[in-house]
């Protein structure tokens, strides 16, 4: 079932989780009173809205435990160094996510050839990193446990980003999926600003490891979740949302990994430096074949024209 959201405020979808929409991206509020975290800080310029959705929440002054990311992605990222210049709170990530949250590394380049909407056609123009958050920063703990709060446990779900990490509990079978799944076709621009509800893999665009991606997805289907909370899109639950993921998980090759494109068929290679080897860039082919097209379409009917005018003088 879809959720409705209202700007600044988090809304409950299970037991002390809650989410809000910041324009195209969601940000999760785990917790009560006493001791909640926050999870991903949206696109930058939303940290007062988050601040106050907050405090709205959680009272006066709130502020959380910690901050874990599911990635570093700009539009999970954009907003930590407002909110760290007023929380001074720890930040976790995996370990994998360190060369892009400190400035060790850009992420792989996006692919504008894969999606088929505007907001892939455009992700070339998106930031790619790295910010440097120094020792802000602290790897989750190798035990899979989420710092600063209990019953819930974090799932190395690779393919979007190489340190990419959900979050589930366990208890009531809530799934924090991050980028790994998520419920609205993002690379379409009239389905992010619509929230038109469906499950998909990563956003294609900006997924450099197709078979990784697929095997994250089988991984998260294999929970079984009751509730499901995407880094985009609404929230999903019940037997329906289940049925859809397990058709996910099993064709995700037909489904969703792209026929063409950058990482179709190679990945990226990243270790603990980062990016060490990109597959070669198909674009600059294609666009010189689209400006041969062009250039050829040109001269035929400049012909035609010519000929046309020929065949007026000549009567």
């Amino acid at each position: 079932m879809a959720q409705e959201v209202r700007v600044s405020v988090f809304t409950d979808v299970a037991r002390d989780v809650a989410f809000m929409r910041c324009m195209m991206v969601n940000v999760m509020a785990i917790g009560d009173r006493s001791r909640w975290i926050l999870v991903d800080t949206a696109l930058a310029g939303y940290g007062p809205a988050i601040q106050r959705a907050a405090e709205a929440r959680f009272g006066a002054g709130a502020r959380p435990a910690a901050i874990v990311l599911t990635h570093g992605h700009f539009d999970h990222v954009g907003s930590i160094e407002t909110l760290l210049s007023t929380w001074d709170v720890p930040v976790y990530a995996h370990t994998l996510e360190m060369p892009y949250l400190k400035g060790r590394s850009p992420y792989p380049p996006p692919d504008p050839l894969v999606g088929r909407g505007s907001m892939a056609l455009l992700s070339r123009m998106y930031p790619r990193g790295p910010i440097d958050l120094g020792n802000r920063v602290r790897a989750l703990p190798a035990d899979g446990t989420v710092p600063e709060i209990t019953g819930w446990r974090w799932i190395h779900t690779p393919g979007h980003t190489p340190g990419h990490v959900s979050l589930f509990r366990d208890q009531d079978r809530c799934l924090v999926s991050g980028d790994a799944l998520i419920t609205t076709k993002q690379e379409s621009l009239a389905a992010v600003m619509t929230q038109r509800c469906e499950l998909h893999g990563p956003p294609a665009y900006y997924t450099s490891d197709w078979t990784s991606a697929r095997d994250s997805v089988r991984r998260l289907s294999a929970l079984a979740p009751a509730t499901l909370v995407a880094g985009h899109g609404q929230p999903m639950s019940g037997e329906a949302m289940r049925e859809c993921l397990y058709v996910l998980a099993e064709h995700f090759d037909t489904l969703e990994r792209p026929r063409f494109g950058r990482y179709a068929t190679q990945p990226a290679i990243s270790d603990q430096s980062g990016v060490v080897l990109l597959p070669p860039d198909p674009l600059p082919k294609v666009l010189a074949g689209l400006g041969a097209i062009a250039a050829t379409a040109g001269l035929v009917w400049t012909a035609r024209a010519v000929s046309s005018r020929r065949r007026h003088l000549a009567a």
